[in-house]
C-alpha cells in the first residue's frame, strides 16, 4: 500500500516487548537487550513522525515490572533515567514533545527531576507527541482516578450527574491526547498486560513476533497497513452488513 493510499492513525500505542529474548538469542545479558530497546525508541519515534503519526505512547515500565529481580529493576530504572536525560537534546532536534505518564510517587527525586526537565524543555515543540508510560498500570491509573473523584465528591466539588465518559477520560493520565486508534505489541505475546484498558476500547490490535529491538520503520508500516485493512465500525454497521 503506497503512502498516498494509507490512512495514518493519529495515535499509536506500543507495548515494547522482547528485549530480553533479543539479548538471549545473541548470548548477551538482558541489560544489553534493554539498552538496545531504549535506543530503538528514538528510531521508531522518527519513523512515526516521518509517516505522519501525531501521537505515540510507549509502555516502558509497568507497575508489575517491580516483581522482576531487584538487580534487573535497578538496571532498568538507571537506564530509563539516563535515557530521559539524554533524550532532551534529541527531542529538541527532532521537534518531539515528550511526556511521562504513570504513578510518580515511588520514583526518586533524581528521576523526577529528569522527567520535569524533559517535559518542560520540550513542551512547546510542535512535532510528534510522545508519551512514555513509566511505572504505569491501567488498573492503578483507574484506581487513582476514582480516589481523586471520591475526594472531590466528599468536598462537594463533583456531583454524580457530572460523571460521564468525557469526565472519566479527562481524569486519566492520558487526558491530554486522543485515544489510540492502533495498538502494536512486539515480542509475540497477544495480551494487553494492564495497558490503557479504558483508552484502547476501540483500538485495532496488531501483534508481531518481532522483538522490540528488531521492530523498525518497515515493521511499523506493516502495522499501519494492517490498520488500513480493518473495517472500523465502532459498534455500528457498514453497507455490506445491510
Amino acid at each position: 500500500m503506497s503512502g498516498e493510499e494509507r490512512t495514518i492513525p493519529r495515535h499509536i500505542a506500543i507495548i515494547l516487548d522482547g528485549n530480553g529474548r533479543w539479548a538471549k538469542r545473541r548470548h548477551l545479558p538482558r541489560k544489553a537487550g534493554h539498552a538496545e530497546g531504549a535506543r530503538n525508541v528514538e528510531r521508531i519515534c522518527r519513523a512515526a513522525r516521518d509517516l505522519g503519526v501525531d501521537y505515540i505512547t510507549m509502555y516502558a515500565f509497568s507497575t508489575e515490572n517491580w516483581k522482576r529481580p531487584k538487580e534487573e529493576v535497578d538496571e532498568l530504572m538507571d537506564l530509563l533515567e539516563a535515557e530521559l536525560r539524554s533524550s532532551i537534546k534529541r527531542s529538541m532536534k527532532n521537534n518531539l514533545r515528550m511526556r511521562v505518564i504513570g504513578d510518580r510517587t515511588v520514583l526518586s527525586e533524581s528521576f523526577l527531576q529528569a522527567i520535569r526537565e524533559l517535559e518542560e524543555t520540550t513542551e512547546n515543540n510542535t512535532g510528534l507527541d510522545v508519551s512514555i508510560a513509566l511505572n504505569y498500570g491501567s488498573r492503578d491509573e483507574i484506581v487513582r482516578m476514582v480516589r481523586s473523584v471520591a475526594e472531590d465528591a466528599v468536598a462537594g466539588r463533583v456531583t454524580a450527574g457530572e460523571i460521564d465518559e468525557d469526565f472519566v477520560s479527562n481524569r486519566l493520565d492520558t487526558h491530554m491526547v486522543p485515544d489510540p486508534e492502533l495498538l502494536v505489541r512486539t515480542g509475540g505475546e497477544q495480551r494487553l498486560s494492564n495497558y490503557l484498558l479504558w483508552q484502547l476500547a476501540y483500538a485495532e490490535f496488531y501483534f508481531t513476533d518481532k522483538t522490540w529491538p528488531e521492530f523498525d520503520k518497515k515493521e511499523l508500516e506493516k502495522a499501519i497497513d494492517y490498520f488500513n485493512h480493518v473495517d472500523r465500525r465502532f459498534g455500528g454497521l457498514n453497507e455490506s452488513d445491510n
